[in-house]
């Protein structure tokens, strides 16, 4: 009994059964690991994940010193120990080595943290214990830093901030914890929401003033600093300037909205000045059209960047920083391949410590292109916060350049260029998504390691959908496999794809605006965007007709010898706005969901004995006849007609056409089943075997009344009753083709 309840257990690990009775012949091994899976299960349960149950089988599988397995165990548990490296290097250091090392470093510069405070650069107490102990957990010494300064200085005061810490330090846990829940409800009560402007103006956003920089919590202050902010006082005269720096790699998305109204709205809100930099230091992956689609979503949007520039401007410039940033020592050449870097805690570099001669000679050779790609980078002597050490500035591509053509065969990373452009443009404000937090202290180090003007790094949280795949790579798997068109396709919420559907930017703005500025990640609902949509629409797009699946119908005693010309306000709600003109002939064409021989209880609209008005016309019409096919179905309906003020006042008014346009009619729904396509948790077979058969239905030859004849690409309609409509790019002369926005009423079933 004893050995069928350990196979549930192993199996229940995520052990095929095969494995589980293999492991249950090693006596010692399945001793280690039934006591590994107890404890466990004290802290996560009686179910574990496969991922955990890997880790705890590898733990039980390798551990020698079995006193140890206790606290590895409640590590893995509390996901502190995540991954297979993590796991071998917790084998080889404890969490005792790691205090011992971090409080001999602080020791050792216990004086000067003293005067210092916060203002001390933690990054060389970083850095100083990762060397002491090569393979311990970066996360770990980093935590331990952390804790140990705050023992030593406590909390942050007065003096280490220069403005009322804690009232900045409430607002930014306040929104770190916001909920999306939060979030939605600020989204739903659209009354009460202010203006994106209003809140960037406003004093929700704690920011430093252009040449305060130096009041940042965590800003790095060098003998050069004060001098180096005058003199950039002196060029933007005190002015705000932002920046908006994509990758021409791929087509902007959803998040990218609240990247680009966060950027320019802060420096509109505030007087100042805001740069459309392109990142283009990836020659392999850039193509024009992404240059041209990135401007055509700015401009789309609404905002104007005060000058478009490329990180490519300052290669020349980039280089020479480069070559003195190995003078100073604090940059070398490396020749660990790619696959070497990887992980959390790769061996430390064995050329870290190579003659600044060298180094020089080797980077020029670089440039030469007398290595191969990936033979040679050269790297930054830091420590970043996430515990990485030493990252890459330059790697050899000997792909020609959209700019620069085959001038450069060296390019300059993400982590080198970034802070350096923003220093060069004299950004005041450098707005990033939280996933570079990590980043903030290789922003400072560099810009203070070259002695050049240093900008602040602000972080806030990325704006995304469930029912959404926003990833380049993916969204090129989704384009292969024929799941969509393109980038564009309505499908997706990329830019350009929201731009095809109908969406229009005003509905966007608003969204981000509504969701605002928040520190923490927020992951939305669809409907909450499709929601500001109707907003915008429900006041912008005219009213027209449209019959999906349509039916027949013959007024046998119509009043007049010829069609009549129907005026039907533009706007109901407000004729204010205009009229355009139908006809209405003695052949009409209604909804067939509209007419049914045998009603349920309920049902209002046309039926045997049960008249319906036709909208805008003034006519109440009554079913006289039914014709069908030879195979029963009904092919056309004979009615007659009076004036609505003639009689009893029918239960319902329907739509109709006469004398249509056969247009195409695009009806749109989610590409995906799940809320989160990338989950394997929630998708097991991952995002493709997850896609809707229902994403997409083709109305060939729906009818559409004449006054849309006109209709350019992108024009917008409601269709009464039917839903929001925008004329797709793929109409031609004679064959308008519609895509379906947003329908008029969320759905309740999709909430």
């Amino acid at each position: 009994m004893a050995a069928l309840d350990s196979l549930a257990l192993f199996t229940g690990l995520g052990l095929s059964e095969h494995k589980a009775r293999e492991t249950l012949k090693n006596a010692a091994l399945s001793t280690q690991l039934r006591d590994a899976a107890t404890q466990a299960q004290q802290t996560l349960g009686s179910t574990i994940d496969k991922a955990t149950g890997t880790l705890l089988y590898g733990l039980a599988s390798r551990l020698r010193d079995t006193r140890r397995l206790s606290f590895l165990v409640s590590y893995i548990a509390s996901k502190k120990i995540h991954t297979e490296p993590q796991l071998s290097v917790g084998d080889m250091v404890t969490p005792e080595q790691i205090e011992e090392a971090v409080e001999a470093t602080i020791n050792k510069h216990r004086a000067q943290i003293l005067v210092e405070r916060y203002r001390f650069n933690m990054g060389l107490l970083m850095g100083e214990a990762r060397a002491a102990l090569k393979w311990a957990d970066g996360k770990m010494i980093k935590h331990e830093v952390d804790m140990q300064v705050l023992h030593l200085l406590g909390p942050k005061m007065e003096a280490d901030l220069e403005k009322k810490p804690k009232v900045a330090k409430a607002r930014v846990e306040e929104t770190d914890q916001r909920t999306a829940k939060d979030v939605v409800e600020n989204v739903e009560a659209a009354g009460q929401t202010l203006s994106l402007m209003e809140q960037l103006r406003g004093e929700a956003l704690k920011f430093h003033k252009p040449g305060e920089n130096y009041k940042t919590p965590g800003y790095v202050i060098t003998p050069h600093t004060m001098d180096l902010l005058r003199q950039h006082l002196e060029i933007t005269g005190g002015q705000v300037r932002t920046r908006f720096p994509p990758e021409p790699n791929g087509i902007l998305h959803i998040g990218h909205a609240k990247a680009i109204n966060f950027n320019f709205g802060y420096a509109k809100a505030n007087n100042g000045i805001c740069f459309l930099r392109f990142d283009d230091t990836n020659p392999e992956k850039e193509e024009e059209k992404f240059f041209t689609a990135i401007c055509d979503m700015v401009a789309w949007l609404g905002y104007t960047p005060y000058k478009v520039t490329y990180a490519s401007d300052y290669f020349d410039q980039l280089y020479a920083w480069a070559v003195e940033l190995i003078h100073r020592g604090q940059a070398y050449v490396c020749h660990q391949r790619g696959e070497e870097l990887k992980g959390h805690n790769p061996l430390p570099s064995p050329w870290r410590d190579r003659p600044l001669e060298e180094s020089l000679l080797l980077f020029e050779a670089m440039r030469k292109g007398k290595f191969s790609e990936g033979e040679a980078t050269l790297r930054m002597k830091l420590v970043m916060e996430d515990g990485k050490m030493d990252p890459v500035a330059y790697r050899v591509k000997y792909t020609p350049h959209h700019r620069t053509g085959d001038k450069w065969c060296i390019y300059p990373t993400y982590d080198y260029t970034h802070c350096l452009c923003d220093s060069i443009e004299h950004i005041t404000h450098s707005l990033c998504t939280k996933e570079f937090q990590a980043r903030r202290s290789s922003y400072f180090w560099l810009c203070n390691a070259l002695d050049v003007y240093c900008p602040v790094q602000w972080e806030y949280g990325r704006l995304n959908l469930h029912y959404a795949v926003v990833s380049k790579r993916k969204i090129l798997q989704l384009v292969a496999a024929g799941a969509v068109r393109d980038w564009d396709d309505p499908r997706l919420f990329t830019l350009t794809a929201l731009q095809r559907r109908g969406f229009p930017p005003e509905a966007i703005n608003n969204f981000c605006a509504r969701v605002g500025v928040t520190v923490a990640q927020t992951t939305m609902e669809p409907h909450l965007l499709e929601a500001c949509v109707r907003d915008v629409l429900n006041d912008t797009a005219p009213r027209a007709m449209a019959v999906l699946e349509s039916l027949r119908v013959v007024i046998t005693n119509f009043p007049a010898a010829k069609p009549l010309d129907i005026q039907v306000p533009n706007f109901p709600a407000d004729e204010t706005k205009g009229f355009h003109q139908v006809p209405f002939a003695p052949i009409v064409f209604i909804e067939r969901t509209d007419f049914k021989e045998e009603p349920e209880p309920g049902y209002k609209r046309l039926a045997w004995g049960q008249p319906v008005g036709l909208r805008h016309t003034g006519y109440v019409i009554e079913l006289q006849n039914v014709i069908k096919d030879p195979s029963g179905c009904v092919e056309s309906l004979e009615v007659t007609c009076r004036r609505a003020d003639a009689g009893e006042k029918p239960k319902a008014f329907i739509h109709w056409v006469s004398q249509p346009l056969i247009c195409e009619i695009r009806l749109y729904d989610r590409l995906f089943q799940h809320k989160n396509p990338e989950d394997p948790a929630e998708v097991p077979g991952g995002f493709l075997s997850d896609l809707n058969p229902a994403s997409l239905q083709v109305v060939e030859a729906a009818l559409v009344d004449c006054s849309v004849a006109l209709a350019k690409p992108f024009d917008k309609f409601q269709f009464e009753r039917l839903g929001y409509f925008s004329v797709d790019p793929d109409s031609r002369q004679g064959q308008l083709v519609f895509n379906r926005t947003v329908t008029l009423k969320e759905d309740p079933g999709k909430v």
